[in-house]
């Protein structure tokens, strides 16, 4: 028999809501009479806008308080964006579906010029290490300004700061509509995605089974095992969310392919490789490939990265 009401734990941003209010009209179609109701959340990583999120350090910046209203009783499923997702949760709370993936790419938006028609030392505006490493690796010569905000004022920034150059993720620009300001999608052997990026994950109490069993539906077979793939490589890295770390697996027929990257913040150095094999064994091709990455180079890098972020925590106020 179905749930007669949800409560749906979602951060507050313009991109989130629309997350969540796209689960709730799911629901809601698939169970009419259902109450679904939104609760919104504010995060640790909406709350320090001033800061670069690589220099707030620690996991879990978008979902911590999420998940202790959970554990709390106050929400029964949360919706997040998937590299937003730690790889490791507290005890008793899990990611039970892993929706459909939007297209994975990073897109440019400028004034109408793509990547390699920009100028000499242009100013790109991004929030990700991992663009950053990429694209800087591609292009030495461009100026990286970190930017943070909703998408809409990561966009704004072109201007206010004065930006040749956002790199934003498709996903989000396809689900608010801002793909009119698209200049350019850039091809994933350009610029890899980060792990997750452009699916959506929804967790909850791993022993409530009325709970999984309504939910049961969002889940995406070849998108699960692509994501689940890329977040087997990441914590074998033990990488958090905002490190040098990419990597993307797309499914065909039972075939998985897996491609991992990892670089130094300014792109001097990196080590990328691929790894095939049955879609439902993804966890351990992910693990696979990142002890290649690690043997090829990607230790060293990491361990020079994090040594740097846990001397900069120091000085951030949280």
């Amino acid at each position: 028999m179905p749930l007669k009401a949800m409560r749906i734990g979602t951060r507050a941003s313009q991109l989130a809501l629309w997350q969540a209010n796209w689960v709730k009209s799911e629901l809601e179609k698939r169970y009419p009479g259902m109450e679904v109701t939104l609760v919104k959340i504010k995060t640790i990583g909406d709350k320090i806008l001033d800061v670069p999120l690589a220099q707030v350090g620690g996991k879990g910046l978008f979902v911590k308080e999420i998940e202790e209203a959970m554990l709390r009783g106050e929400i029964d499923i949360a919706v997040h964006s998937m590299k937003d997702v730690p790889t490791e949760f507290p005890e008793g709370l899990g990611l039970h579906c892993i929706t459909e993936r939007e297209d994975p790419r990073d897109a440019v938006i400028s004034r109408g010029v793509k990547f390699a028609d920009l100028p000499l030392g242009a100013r790109i505006g991004t929030s990700a290490l991992r663009r950053q490493a990429q694209l800087l690796k591609l292009r030495p010569d461009l100026q990286m300004v970190i930017i943070r905000g909703n998408v809409e004022t990561r966009i704004s920034k072109l201007e206010t700061e004065k930006l040749d150059a956002v790199i934003l993720a498709a996903a989000g620009l396809k689900r608010l509509g801002f793909t009119d300001q698209v200049a350019e999608y850039l091809p994933i052997d350009i610029s890899i995605p980060a792990i997750g990026q452009g699916a959506l994950g929804i967790e909850c109490r791993l022993d409530n089974e009325a709970i999984k069993e309504t939910i049961a539906f969002f889940n995406h077979p070849d998108t699960a095992h692509a994501v689940r793939a890329e977040r087997a490589l990441l914590w074998r890295c033990e990488g958090g969310c905002q490190v040098p770390i990419a990597a993307h697996g797309v499914v065909n027929g039972n075939e998985l392919t897996l491609t991992g990257f990892v670089a130094s913040v300014d792109g001097s150095r990196s080590v990328k490789a691929s790894i095939s094999g049955p879609a439902g064994e993804g966890e351990k091709l992910g693990i696979a490939l990142a002890e290649q990455l690690l043997k090829d180079g990607a230790h060293e890098i990491l361990s020079e990265v994090y040594q740097r972020e846990v001397t900069r925590e120091k000085d951030i106020p949280v």
